[in-house]
């Protein structure tokens, strides 16, 4: 996995440097999960690919149709960075995407005018990745407290101020109402349904774990709000089988207590002078 995530970075040097977030944050303890990692992050795309200008942003200005395991590797290893990475580093990192936005613009195929830095279109990328990545871990490793819920909200807001979201929710009541704003917003697009296709050959996961993928991706698409999976016309066929459902928790649950002294998680730890297993003990 942490290959598939393109991860060349030794995450447990320098020593005693901090992370921007804290080791005992709820995002710490739910980024070590490779599971939720990626069905969070795929529900976040789909979410974003359903705001038309998030949309046309990311699919006329990436490499994804060409490139796309590429662009899923930077992608991955920008969440661990920003997560678990040393202070300096994850900074130059968010700095260098934020100069990356500078020079998106243009205009949706409906003829509306974009920016990368609109700060609407940012806050709404924070919450759709705040939402994924919280729920995957939620429904399918371990139910989150709602008190924990907006927890990682909260404690995600001096990131999102680095990216140049100032309006990112910081509580599940915000996120809420986020949602409701963008209600009229999201519209369905060939472009969901040519993302799902890709992802489905993509070679995301290792040989091993290739059949994974298929179920990853519907599990990805059900913790979407009914009404967005409506919206996208993501009918049946996205539907996890109960084998399947089955499947996807006990994979989720053995990630969740397998110690990998290589992973950017257990490597943080180690920066930091704690215990390797110090996220995989039981709160």
């Amino acid at each position: 996995m942490r290959q598939r995530l393109g991860s060349q970075m030794d995450f447990s040097t320098p020593e005693g440097e901090p992370a921007l977030l804290p080791p005992n944050s709820v995002s710490w303890r739910i980024f070590k999960n490779p599971v939720a990692l990626f069905i969070g992050g795929v529900t976040a795309v789909l979410l974003e690919l359903a705001e038309p200008r998030v949309r046309d942003a990311i699919w006329q200005h990436s490499t994804f149709r060409s490139h796309a395991l590429r662009r899923l590797q930077r992608t991955g290893l920008a969440a661990l960075v920003t997560v678990y990475g040393p202070r300096t580093k994850a900074k130059a990192m968010i700095e260098g995407v934020v100069r990356m936005h500078g020079r998106v613009s243009g205009r949706t195929s409906e003829g509306e005018p974009y920016h990368a830095t609109d700060p609407e279109l940012l806050d709404w990328v924070q919450a759709t990745a705040g939402f994924g990545f919280m729920e995957a871990y939620h429904v399918y490793v371990h139910r989150l407290h709602f008190f924990e819920r907006d927890a990682m909200s909260a404690e995600a807001r001096p990131v999102a101020l680095l990216y140049g979201a100032a309006g990112a929710p910081t509580s599940q009541a915000e996120l809420y109402a986020l949602f409701d704003v963008m209600r009229q917003r999201l519209v369905p697009s060939p472009i969901v349904s040519e993302f799902l296709e890709i992802m489905e050959d993509v070679p995301a996961l290792p040989g091993v774990a290739r059949p994974l993928q298929r179920p990853f991706l519907k599990a990805a698409v059900e913790i979407l709000p009914r009404w967005v999976r409506k919206r996208l016309a993501l009918g049946d066929r996205w539907t996890l089988k109960p084998w399947e459902r089955a499947f996807v928790k006990t994979t989720a649950a053995i990630c969740e207590s397998i110690v990998l002294p290589s992973s950017p998680a257990v490597q943080s730890c180690r920066r930091l002078g704690l215990s390797e297993n110090y996220l995989y003990r039981r709160r």
